[in-house]
C-alpha cells in the first residue's frame, strides 16, 4: 500500500451552530483525523488552551506573520485577526493525514483557491431560535452582541450552497454519524483508493 495524498475537509457554520463541539467529538472517534489549529489575536477564553483549540499571538505578531505571506488564510472577524498555516496544511495533506479546517465562508473561499479539491461541509442549526438559544446558554457574551452574532448567522448561512456537504445539527449524536459517513465516503472515492491500493489492483486485473 502506498502513501497517498490525505483530503482537506473545510467546517464551517454559524456562531452557535455547535461545530466546534461536533468536530471534537469526530476527532474522539477517528483518530486518522487531524485538527488544523489556527492563530488569533483574541485572548483564549477561560475554558481554551493554546495550542490545543488557537495559536493565541499578539496583534502585532500575527500582522508580521501577515506580512511574510505565512497564511493560507486569514480574516479579521469582531475586531480579531484569524489565520490557518499554509505550511503545516501542504504538509499534513503530502504526509496523507485528513485534515480538518474549521473557518468561516469568507476563508474558505480563499482555501479552494489554493486547495481546490477540498470538502466543504456545512453545519446548520435545527433552527434560528435554537442557535440563539445556544448563544445566550453560553454565558459568554451581551444581548448585543448576542444579537449581531444572529445577524452574522444569517449572512454566514447564506453561503451554504458554496459547500459539498450539510449536516443539521440538531442532535449531536446523529450530526455526528452523519460527519463520520462524509469522511468515509470521501476516503473511498476511486481516485484515492486506486491510488492506495495500486500493487492489488493491478494483481487482480
Amino acid at each position: 500500500m502506498t502513501i497517498t495524498a490525505g483530503s482537506l475537509f473545510i467546517i464551517s457554520a454559524p456562531s452557535g451552530a455547535g461545530k466546534t463541539s461536533l468536530v471534537r467529538a469526530l476527532l474522539r472517534t477517528d483518530v486518522e483525523l487531524s485538527l488544523s489549529i489556527s492563530y488569533t489575536s483574541r485572548p483564549p477564553r477561560p475554558e481554551e488552551m493554546d495550542g490545543r483549540d488557537y495559536h493565541f499571538v499578539s496583534r502585532e505578531v500575527f500582522e508580521q506573520m501577515l506580512e511574510c505571506g505565512e497564511f493560507l488564510e486569514s480574516a479579521e472577524v469582531y475586531g480579531n485577526y484569524y489565520g490557518t498555516s499554509q505550511k503545516w496544511i501542504s504538509q499534513a495533506i503530502s504526509s496523507g493525514r485528513d485534515i480538518l479546517l474549521e473557518i468561516d465562508s469568507q476563508g474558505a473561499q480563499q482555501v479552494r483557491r489554493i486547495f481546490p479539491k477540498a470538502v466543504g461541509v456545512f453545519i446548520l442549526p435545527p433552527s434560528l431560535a435554537v442557535l440563539e438559544t445556544r448563544l445566550h446558554n453560553r454565558g459568554q457574551d451581551s444581548p448585543e452582541v448576542i444579537a449581531r452574532r444572529v445577524a452574522a448567522a444569517r449572512e454566514e448561512i447564506g453561503h451554504v450552497s458554496e459547500y459539498d456537504y450539510v449536516i443539521i445539527n440538531e442532535e449531536l449524536d446523529k450530526a455526528l454519524g452523519d460527519f463520520f459517513c462524509i469522511v468515509q465516503a470521501e476516503r473511498m472515492r476511486m481516485a484515492r483508493q486506486l491510488a492506495c491500493y495500486h500493487d492489488l489492483v493491478t494483481q487482480l486485473g
